[in-house]
């Protein structure tokens, strides 16, 4: 089949590259004289295309009106999962939408949940490449989103040290990525945070304490005026020491059926808090810095910061905007290749690299042999320290990964 026309959509949680994978696919396109459309609301726009009076094409000059180093999307974005829609006609209404502006083939970037539903539009005939987004980066593949948050995080955990040490506060960041810590670990190495929880490794609060105490207590020791901070950044997937995950139940789930994660920084202010009342060296501490003040000062104060969706807002950065244009271009390539039901992986010179959707969506969690090396840089993870003890290979050319 020749491909004229075909339509964007972008889906799930917004983040820095959508508006590159946007872009992208819409100059290649126009490169290989084939006409782009927006489909506005993600899936849900898809499933209510018979019912659209029109679409925004993508010509040079309407792409020329928005910007790569915007984050968010200019498609727009919803949460529906395709299958759970009880028409039972609902993918003959799907096809007969996309008959309808004579759109041959669709571009969907999204993460896994989106993927989840590229592999089901692709059972029903419905051509279709999986441009891989996803700031949690639990991807197999690089997904867009993941270096512009990493970098927020980095920034926001920076520059709270200001408030924390004016204070002698410990602060407690907790940011997104659900099961999987990539951006809690990156962000907070980034950002030099002292402690970092991810999902990936169980709590024992007894280390995580013993840590914090030896840092903080050192920092304001050792300060002429007697001022100093402690940093936890919090992965909201974080598992407590029993491997059960911490989490507001009363959040509930969205309309994937995941729970929504969220309480995991306030779980963990309430345990320091608890620690630090029960510690007499603290109230030593307290004393003998000129802090404590009886009733009303008697342990060092505990904050917790959610800055939730500024973590995915406002830029995108260099790395996303370049993977985003590159990751659009190349599914309209594996398109006019006849692939579908495939994710674009990146590209090294002429050669476009991809794979199964089903595999590019399975979890990828954070290698716990890296993590090994910042522990020996001092940086805590919640567990007693592990070795780090290297094997050293020689390389012949540049290793891809960044992340």
């Amino acid at each position: 089949m020749k491909i004229q026309k075909i339509g964007i959509i972008t889906s799930g949680g917004d983040c820095g590259g959508l508006n590159a994978v946007v872009k992208g696919t819409s100059q290649m396109a126009t490169q290989k004289k084939i006409q782009t459309y927006a489909i506005p609301n993600g899936y849900a726009g898809l499933y209510n295309l018979l019912d659209t009076e029109s679409l925004v094409e993508l010509t040079p000059k309407r792409i020329d009106t928005f910007s790569i180093g915007l984050a968010g999307s200019e498609a727009g974005h919803s949460r529906v999962k395709i299958s759970k829609i009880k028409n039972p006609k609902k993918y003959e209404r799907i096809k007969d939408g996309l008959k309808k502006f004579g759109i041959d083939a669709l571009v969907i970037s999204g993460g896994d949940d989106t993927g989840s539903v590229v592999e089901d539009l692709d059972s029903h005939g419905i051509q279709c490449v999986h441009a891989p987004k996803t700031m949690d980066l639990d991807l197999m593949p690089y997904s867009v989103g993941g270096d512009s948050t990493i970098n927020r995080i980095a920034f926001f955990v920076s520059e709270l040290k200001t408030t924390g040490r004016t204070h002698n506060r410990v602060m407690i960041i907790e940011v997104f990525g659900r099961y999987a810590g990539h951006t809690a670990f990156r962000g907070g190495v980034a950002g030099e945070a002292d402690c970092i929880l991810i999902p990936e490794i169980p709590v024992d609060w007894d280390e995580v304490y013993r840590h914090l105490k030896k840092v903080y207590i050192k920092r304001i020791c050792e300060s002429d005026i007697r001022a100093g901070t402690y940093t936890i950044v919090v992965a909201e997937g974080l598992k407590n020491s029993s491997g059960e995950p911490i989490y507001d139940e009363s959040a509930g789930v969205d309309t994937f059926g995941h729970k929504k994660l969220a309480g995991a920084g306030k779980y963990v202010a309430q345990e320091i808090t608890k620690k630090l009342s029960a510690d007499e060296d603290i109230k030593l501490f307290m004393e003998q810095t000129g802090m404590y003040v009886e009733d009303l000062y008697t342990i060092p104060e505990v904050r917790t910061i959610t800055p939730s969706h500024l973590v995915r807002a406002g830029t995108t950065l260099a790395y996303d905007a370049n993977f985003g244009m590159t990751a659009g271009a190349n599914a309209v390539n594996l398109l006019l290749k006849g692939l579908s039901g495939v994710t674009v992986c990146g590209n090294s010179g002429k050669t476009v690299y991809y794979m199964e959707t089903h595999e590019a969506i399975k979890q990828r969690h954070v290698d716990l042999d890296e993590v090994t090396l910042f522990e020996q840089l001092g940086f805590c993870f919640g567990r007693v320290r592990s070795s780090y003890e290297p094997e050293c290979k020689k390389t012949y050319g540049p290793i891809e990964r960044i992340y």
